[in-house]
């Protein structure tokens, strides 16, 4: 058996993505339809619902708020404590290694974690579908083959990982992926995209999961059309609906980073039980 867990860092706030999570997720399971794969969600930042060992590809969420309001509490010293026994697992345990994505919120948290980059309040909320450039080692990564590049990709967050640590990134082995391209202010950093720790551990600072219908919807609504109009203008809310619903950004970023992880994942854990 493989087991899947998605670990909800939503805090019971009303979302799209976890939704979006389980559609993907689901999608697997009918393409391995002969194998025998389960599924369980933990409502981690809310319920204090931890995964344990046993698992073999967790999916970290994103979520609300600022990365850093768990600080102390129970929840949070369990997610790091199950992140740094999924680390030290792969390294002494080559034959099978658990698999380990992080959307947004999470990577953030998986920022402060292994400490490769600034953790920081963005200059202003980014809202919205934002382009994302792909670094050299980006362009080859499984997680974006056959994306453009530019891509597109949902992101909607308060908060950031800026400032790469070099140091730290080539002490982990760690490879970043993409950036953010800033386009409300001349002056900000760049936050990190992307971020490959290992050949089983990644994560995105943007989500991957959304679909252009529930977006499109989103942003069809009155509150969230004057929210848009209001920081970027008319002109730029139009184009952001025009791009929504052309095939090569939103549904194609949707159908190819989480959806190759989770084949890669599927493929070698199938390997291994072959062996």
């Amino acid at each position: 058996m493989i087991k899947i867990a998605t670990i909800d860092l939503y805090n019971n706030e009303k979302n799209e993505g976890m939704r979006c999570i389980r559609e993907i997720v689901s999608d697997a399971m009918k393409r391995y339809n002969d194998l025998d794969i389960s599924y369980e969600v933990f409502e981690t930042r809310f319920k204090g619902e931890i995964p344990d060992l046993t698992k073999d590809i967790y999916i970290s969420s994103g979520g609300p708020g600022n990365p850093f309001e768990g600080e102390g509490t129970k929840w949070e010293k369990d997610y790091f404590n199950l992140i740094e026994k999924i680390w030290d697992g792969n390294q002494s345990n080559p034959d099978r290694k658990k698999y380990l994505f992080f959307i947004c919120h999470s990577f953030q948290m998986m920022g402060r974690f292994f400490k490769f980059g600034t953790v920081n309040k963005r200059h202003s909320k980014s809202f919205g579908v934002m382009p994302f450039s792909l670094t050299k080692n980006g362009k080859t990564d499984m997680i974006f083959n056959g994306l453009t590049n530019p891509f597109y990709a949902a992101d909607i967050r308060q908060f950031q990982v800026t400032e790469p640590n070099e140091k730290i990134i080539n002490e982990l082995g760690a490879k970043i992926l993409s950036f953010e391209i800033v386009d409300d202010n001349d002056s900000a950093l760049p936050a990190l995209g992307s971020l490959r720790i290992s050949n089983e551990i990644v994560g995105t600072q943007f989500h991957p999961e959304a679909d252009p219908e529930s977006m499109l919807y989103h942003f069809k609504q009155d509150e969230r059309k004057k929210q848009v109009v209001e920081k970027y203008g008319e002109e730029r809310y139009d184009h952001m609906i025009e791009v929504l619903q052309r095939p090569d950004t939103i549904r194609k970023t949707r159908e190819t980073v989480i959806p190759s992880f989770l084949n890669n994942a599927i493929k070698e854990l199938c390997k291994v039980m072959l062996r």
